[in-house]
């Protein structure tokens, strides 16, 4: 197992949404998936306004992202924590000129088997 794992934040590329998983299935993880998501300009959640069974919690590295939780919309930069309880309808997306680059934890781990995003009102 590889207890250290670093990755070139700098050197992703920024011009396609990226799933970097740096934990996942497989790794002998068990409470939490952690990943690095790039996302350019227009783009964003792929499964629109939605919901998990989990938490999942982002922490933006660099660019602003827009978000809307639980109805309400916010613009978070660099450095801000990004909370999404389960259950807690929720969308992300890039309305800005930079890609953005946050972290992503999912916790309790999602099970493979399970749909990862549920559509909200559904």
């Amino acid at each position: 197992m590889d207890y250290l794992r670093k990755i070139d934040v700098a050197a992703l590329p920024r011009d396609q949404r990226l799933n970097e998983p740096l934990v996942g299935h497989g790794d002998g993880v068990t409470g939490a998936s952690v990943a690095v998501v790039v996302t350019p300009p227009g783009e964003g959640s792929p499964a629109g306004l939605h919901t998990h069974v989990f938490d999942q919690i982002f922490f933006i590295l660099g660019g602003t992202m827009s978000v809307i939780s639980d109805g309400t919309q916010y613009e978070p930069d660099a450095g801000t924590l990004v909370v999404f309880p389960a259950g807690v309808p929720h969308r992300n997306w890039n309305a800005g000129t930079e890609a953005t680059v946050h972290l992503a934890v999912n916790a309790p781990f999602p099970d493979p088997d399970e749909p990862f995003a549920i559509p909200a009102g559904g």
